[in-house]
């Protein structure tokens, strides 16, 4: 990748952690096409994210009353992965689901 010039301040710390950038950085900022090409292929290749981990979640509307949505949000964040789970392990117990519980 291009040289950093002598004087200049670099951009991450060494945990990878971006500094808040000046205004010096955005005038001595390079457009991406201005790079040459074989660096412009490099920064393309690791830019790819690789194939999800888990299956994708399905996007859904659901109708609920609102002290259950209001108890769900309370919960804190990550509170519609675990009313996930809560429904799945409902959705596992056959017996639950036959008798209408």
């Amino acid at each position: 990748m291009a040289n950093r010039k002598p004087n200049r301040k670099r951009l991450t710390n060494s945990d990878g952690e971006v500094r808040e950038l000046t205004a010096r950085d955005a005038v001595e900022a390079v457009p991406f096409s201005a790079l040459p090409e074989a660096e412009r292929k490099l920064l393309l290749s690791i830019r790819k994210r690789g194939p999800p981990k888990k299956p994708k979640k399905v996007p859904i509307s659901i109708r609920l009353s609102p002290d259950v949505a209001e108890g769900l949000r309370a919960t804190g964040d990550g509170w519609q992965r675990r009313a996930d789970e809560v429904l799945r392990s409902w959705l596992a117990n056959p017996r639950r689901r036959a008798s209408g519980e």
